[in-house]
């Protein structure tokens, strides 16, 4: 383990590594990753991200193309490892269906037989793209995909929300591990999805045990949005951070205005673990829907990707009338540390800030 004494220097090592001027990572956040806000933060030394799990082959080349056009900075495309096909059930569906018909439009029963896209193929796009790093959520790659990573010269950073998943990520070759703390916004990225709500580590446990447990560089995630939280990730062993919700709140995010103006006022308090949107778990304010969808007269959530195609229509009718209790609003712990600044801005007051606070 290095001592609290050398983070500048690991932090400084990391970025040397694969680029960077600072050890800022945004967060492929699913959805909300513009290609200008990971411009912005490219442009000012961090890295850039996509989370693709919605999106066609043909998505994803066109935005490491508008990237591109814009920095010859790195950054990261992220995927979800699929999980195995889900278990139908329609009296299950029938329930939620009903529930949901409170809070929007009445949910046709042939909602979830929308196809995703193809895992595979979306694999090909990433090897297209060729960007800087790889990423993945929900599990590991196969190996095939590993070696064509890095026959390419693309890093792998993998997702892990305990040492035991650290420990098999880097057995499975990963160059770096993001440890993503229980305080996180989005979704937990836990690989299997019946521990998710059960092993919620926090962060300031989480690093220190991961860094401990592995070889590779360690990225934490989860709560940071300020230069404190930067400084003490990287004493506490980490090589870098992971902030996505901080980023929200910025103008190139082009995040609707009634979640980003609820990021404000939210308290670590007021965000809530819930599989009420998708089926897999993740931390969102605690909407009016998302408590309602945890009480114990609601009915139990369907699988992901059920559950997602489900309150499809809530949250589509939702953001057309800026109703945030419809919405999906994602939160991290720390929501509230989140500022309406240029990217390029937040990204150099979290390193030059916490560049202040280390030794």
């Amino acid at each position: 383990m290095a001592p609290p004494s050398s983070a500048r220097h690991r932090a400084e090592a990391f970025c040397a590594g694969v680029g960077l001027r600072a050890p800022i990572l945004m967060a492929p956040m699913a959805g909300a990753c513009p290609p200008a806000l990971a411009v912005a933060v490219a442009e000012a030394g961090g890295m850039g991200a996509c989370g693709a799990l919605l999106m066609k082959p043909a998505s994803i080349t066109r935005w490491a193309e508008q990237v591109r056009t814009g920095t010859t900075g790195p950054f990261q495309l992220n995927l979800w490892i699929p999980d195995p096909p889900a278990r139908r059930d329609g009296t299950a569906e029938t329930a939620v269906r009903d529930f949901l018909a409170r809070w929007g439009p009445k949910v046709p029963a042939e909602a979830p037989d929308a196809p995703l896209p193809g895992f595979d193929e979306q694999c090909d796009a990433l090897l297209g793209a060729r960007p800087a790093v790889v990423s993945s959520i929900m599990g590991l790659y196969p190996a095939p995909f590993v070696s064509a990573l890095h026959d390419r010269g693309i890093r792998w950073f993998a997702t892990v929300t305990t040492v035991a998943e650290a420990v098999a990520a880097e057995a499975a070759g990963a160059d770096a591990v993001v440890a993503q703390g229980m305080e996180a916004g989005g979704h937990r990225g836990a690989f299997r999805a019946d521990q998710a709500l059960h092993r919620l580590v926090g962060l300031f446990s989480l690093v220190p045990a991961v860094a401990d447990a592995v070889s590779v560089p360690v990225i934490a995630t989860g709560g940071i949005a300020d230069p404190r939280g930067v400084a003490a990730a990287l004493t506490l062993g980490a090589s870098a951070v992971q902030v996505g919700t901080g980023f929200l709140r910025c103008p190139e995010a082009a995040t609707p205005a009634p979640w980003a103006d609820g990021l404000a006022s939210t308290r670590p308090e007021d965000t809530i673990v819930t599989r009420a949107y998708s089926g897999r778990a993740g931390r969102a304010i605690a909407t009016a829907y998302a408590v309602a969808a945890s009480g114990p007269d609601a009915p139990e959530p369907a699988p992901y990707p059920i559950q997602r195609a489900l309150t499809g229509p809530m949250r589509e009718e939702g953001g057309a009338v800026g109703d945030l209790d419809r919405m999906q609003p994602w939160a991290g712990q720390s929501a509230a540390l989140a500022r309406a600044v240029p990217a390029g801005e937040l990204v150099a007051e979290l390193w030059g800030g916490a560049q202040e606070l280390l030794p």
